[in-house]
Parts: structure tokens; C-alpha cells; sequence
């Protein structure tokens, strides 16, 4: 079903509800692991105005939203739209393994000013599929945002079911899902059913996606091929299918050095760092990346096209 709210951004649209090319936004943190708000802000201000983002999801789980507090969440997700929420679509990560708690983050974030919602499913409970529907339509009850489900088997342990995707997809509120199951031919199947909007969670996936009928992407590695991202999504909407190929060929290194390597809010802050952008440190349990993984990244950003100066700004 369509939202009920409209979010009021120019690259909004009914085939896209939260615009087309947003990245999961990692939070900065200080050497001491406050959170560099000022740097959050630079950072978004950076991806809507040089990467060519139409939103950010702020509050996921690559700005390592189960080691940030309800108030740095809040704070956070100030920050952002302060920055640019009068030119982004700004989707709030308001999931965790913890349904009271997500409808309390949900909340919070309609009261920040949050354009949207987006609602990971519960990890590590790993509940029944009436346990999701529950749980999604209890979060999707409590504002009224339109909400995007992430779907991520490999980090929840369970799957959104197709079943379980086309009830909830009657509820007017539950708008979109991000998928990082990676089951083109279900997310097929559910496209072709409903009008649920489907967003690639998985940037190894991004042009499969868009070939499937798919709105656009929620990408970790545009934090820093925002604008070549962006750039594919338009030759493929355009009908220029061999440019879209062209440009997924061409950003193959990136993904490689970003989304396979290690975990991949490590991979994209180290590359923030290169690049002289506020990404800082990580929170524990994750750690910093080596500087022999700093040098490999380098390498195949300079190989991937990206521009990376000799020395950090």
C-alpha cells in the first residue's frame, strides 16, 4: 500500500517514496567515541551535495545503531536534518531486537522530523513469521511514517517470508522493504503482487535489482560513489542499459574493497578516512581497520576511480 504520509522531497514519487539513491549513513565518532555530530552533519551535507543523494538513512545498523543511546539517536538524527533535511529524504533506523523498544525509537524519530522509517528485523530472537508481522506492524502502528523493512537474514538469522511480506504489505503504512536477502526471484514474486517498493540492501546486487523492477538502492559503498550510483540509476531508467553496465563493471573494486573484506561499517569509515571525510573511529565489539587493510583499500579505490589524496586532509 501507498503511505499515508508524503514526504515532502522532489525525488519522491509513488515508484519511489524515498527518493532513489540513499546511503546508510555511518556515525562518526571522535578519537575519545563520543559522536562527532558536527562531523555527522558535514558528512550528510557531503553525500546530498557532492554524492548526489536524494536521502540518508540515519540510525542503521553501518552508523552502529546497537552502540549508540536512545539520545545520541536523537541527537544524531537532529544533526542530519538540520544539515539537509530540506533537500534529502532523511529515513530513520528505528529497528531493533526489541519491539516496545523500536516503537519507542520509532517515535522519537517522527518527533525529530523524520521523513521515515527504517525497521531491520529483530535480531538474534529469531521469532516465528507471526512474531514479524507483529512486530513490523506494532512499529508501523505507532507513528505515522511511512516505513521501509530491511530484510537481512544474514545478520536476524530468519528471513522475511515472502508470505510474511504480503500481508504486511496491506498495511498502509509498511511502504517499502531494503533487501539484503538476496533472493531476486522472491522479491520478484512480491513486486508482482503487491506495491511494495523494493530498495537493494546489497550493493553486489545494485544493477540486478534495478533489472527487477526495483526503486533504487540503499548502499553502503555510496559513501563514496554516491554520484556514480546515482549516475547508473539514470542510464537504466534512460534505457542505456550498456552505461549502466559500464558503471557497475567499473565500481567493481569498491564493492570488492568495501563489502567483502570485513565488516563493512570498518571498510567504509577507513575509507572516509582516505578520503579526508568525518567517518573516525568505530565502537566496539567492532575494531578499526589495519593500516595494511587502509593501504589495500587505497589501492582498489584508486583502481575503482575514486580520487584518493596522498596524504589524509
Amino acid at each position: 500500500m501507498a503511505p499515508s504520509t508524503t514526504i515532502d522531497a522532489a525525488s519522491a514519487s509513488a515508484t519511489a517514496p524515498f527518493g532513489r539513491m540513499l546511503t546508510a549513513m555511518v556515525t562518526p565518532f571522535e578519537p575519545d567515541g563520543s559522536v562527532d555530530y558536527d562531523g555527522a552533519a558535514r558528512l550528510a551535507t557531503h553525500l546530498v551535495d557532492q554524492q548526489r543523494h536524494d536521502g540518508l538513512v540515519v540510525n542503521g545498523t553501518t552508523g552502529e545503531s546497537p552502540t549508540t543511546s536512545d539520545d545520541e539517536k536523537r541527537r544524531l538524527l537532529l544533526a542530519v536534518i538540520e544539515a539537509v533535511g530540506d533537500r534529502a529524504v532523511i529515513v530513520a533506523g528505528a529497528g531493533s531486537n526489541d519491539t516496545a523498544h523500536s516503537r519507542e525509537l520509532a517515535r522519537q524519530a517522527e518527533e525529530a522530523g523524520a521523513d521515515a522509517l527504517l525497521v531491520v528485523t529483530p535480531y538474534y530472537n529469531k521469532p516465528p513469521q507471526e512474531g514479524l508481522i507483529h512486530h513490523f506492524t506494532q512499529v508501523a502502528d505507532a507513528t505515522g511514517l511511512p516505513n521501509m523493512l530491511y530484510d537481512i537474514p544474514g545478520r536476524a538469522g530468519v528471513p522475511i517470508e515472502t508470505a510474511t511480506l504480503l500481508r504486511l504489505a496491506e498495511h498502509p503504512r509498511i511502504a517499502a522493504v531494503k533487501d539484503a536477502k538476496g533472493d531476486l526471484f522472491a522479491g520478484s514474486l512480491v513486486m508482482s503482487e503487491t506495491d511494495l517498493v523494493f530498495y537493494s540492501g546489497d550493493d553486489a546486487l545494485n544493477l540486478a535489482w534495478l533489472a527487477l523492477g526495483a526503486a533504487g538502492f540503499v548502499s553502503v559503498v555510496g559513501h563514496v560513489v554516491g554520484a556514480e550510483l546515482h549516475e547508473m540509476i539514470d542510464a537504466y531508467r534512460a534505457g542505456d542499459q550498456e552505461r549502466a553496465l559500464s558503471i557497475h563493471r567499473r565500481l567493481l573494486p569498491v564493492v570488492t574493497a568495501i563489502m567483502t573484506r570485513t565488516q563493512g561499517a570498518i571498510a567504509v569509515k577507513a575509507a572516509l578516512n582516505l578520503l579526508g571525510l568525518p567517518g573516525g573511529t568505530v565502537r566496539g565489539p567492532l575494531v578499526d581497520a589495519s593500516p595494511e587493510f587502509a593501504a589495500r583499500l587505497r589501492e582498489d579505490l584508486t583502481i575503482g576511480g575514486v580520487k584518493v589524496p596522498e596524504v589524509n586532509r
